[in-house]
């Protein structure tokens, strides 16, 4: 299931509308499943979420706080890029630091509150790494607008010929990582003192396996556990799509500079079709589905490189965020109280240098 040889580019689909790629979720229908949280004790950092004002798909701060607000104890979030907010003019490798401005003004404002969670706490950004030496001045300017938060770089490179995985606009091209330009502005990120959120579909993981290896002083946080696959010629080959999946994971995990973050399992493109049935799914059913995956991760790399995230709201198309959290705190129940307070806040506090501490 994985390619040796990168292809070329693939471009967006010529006069061919795909199906939505993320499709927002319907929330009537994830109000059919309610759940309490279980242990609402137990601290929690997010490490993975995005904030969106798009025409067909809002989910603003005001949404997420109502999230937090569920009754699991979510101490701080991490944001990470999603193309919102970029600038409209001005220096086109420069737009993206519009998105760290305007969460750099969302989460000044939730520190104002002391018992509040730390909405935002950390801001992983976008910049083009194939500008090789020239990203400084970008990195430069994403420090500038978040002096306090600002703490690593995503630059996606999930693609796949499969026409299941089209999508609207321009895609990153297969073999991205290999890039020698792309590997020049990568090589600057040690210096700024940031990591990388690594994007990408377990096809491509042996991309970042070379990486990683090619790197080992720059921190790389492996997004989605890793992005296994289950539409188009993926659909209904799930233990073949594992077995890759796993062979990969277990290389990353020699890679001592990397870390994972445990969620994305309820995207579409995984292909659980949690979204399609006639109820929202309980947290013992993510449980089940989603177990293989998390507790390879956590075997294979150990608590301490492992964090949950939430992924919303892109995983909201499967569930609500109560239960979400529920079906992690399931997953992790066999975990010792070391592991599972790593698991649930430890390594994300490390990885984002966040102090928790008020």
């Amino acid at each position: 299931m994985t390619r040796t040889e990168p292809l070329p580019a693939i471009e967006p689909l010529a006069g061919v509308e795909p199906p939505p790629f993320h499709p927002p979720a319907d929330l009537a229908w994830l109000r059919q499943t309610v759940e309490a949280a279980l242990e609402p004790a137990l601290p929690i950092v997010d490490a993975h979420h995005h904030l969106f004002d798009r025409p067909t798909w809002r989910y603003p701060v005001e949404a997420l706080n109502a999230d937090l607000a569920g009754g699991h104890r979510v101490l701080a979030t991490v944001y990470v890029e999603c193309r919102e907010a970029y600038r409209s003019d001005g220096p086109e490798a420069l737009r993206p630091v519009g998105e760290t401005e305007a969460v750099e003004r969302i989460a000044a404002h939730a520190a104002r509150d002391p018992q509040a969670p730390r909405v935002c706490a950390a801001i992983v950004a976008h910049a083009d790494l194939t500008l090789g030496a020239g990203v400084d001045a970008v990195l430069q300017a994403h420090r500038a607008a978040s002096p306090a938060r600002f703490r690593g770089i995503r630059q996606t490179a999930s693609a796949d010929a499969d026409p299941a995985y089209a999508r609207v606009g321009a895609r990153p091209p297969l073999g991205l990582l290999r890039t020698p330009a792309f590997r020049a502005g990568f090589a600057r990120l040690a210096a700024h003192g940031l990591s990388f959120d690594a994007w990408l579909y377990h096809p491509q993981l042996p991309d970042l396996v070379d990486l990683a290896r090619a790197f080992p002083d720059t921190t790389i946080v492996l997004d989605h556990v890793g992005g296994p696959l289950g539409l188009g010629q993926y659909a209904g080959q799930r233990d073949a799509v594992f077995a890759a999946w796993r062979a990969s994971i277990r290389q990353l995990a020699d890679c001592s500079n990397v870390v994972v973050k445990l969620g994305g399992l309820g995207m579409r493109l995984c292909g659980f079709a949690f979204h399609e049935q006639a109820r929202p799914p309980s947290s013992q059913v993510l449980a089940q589905a989603w177990r293989p995956y998390v507790e390879f991760c956590i075997e294979a790399f150990g608590a301490t490189r492992c964090m949950f995230a939430s992924n919303f709201p892109v995983d909201q198309l499967s569930c609500d965020y109560t239960v979400l959290w529920n079906a992690f705190k399931r997953i992790a129940s066999g975990c010792s109280p070391t592991e599972r307070a790593a698991l649930f806040a430890g390594t994300a506090e490390r990885v984002y240098r966040l102090d928790l501490s008020r």
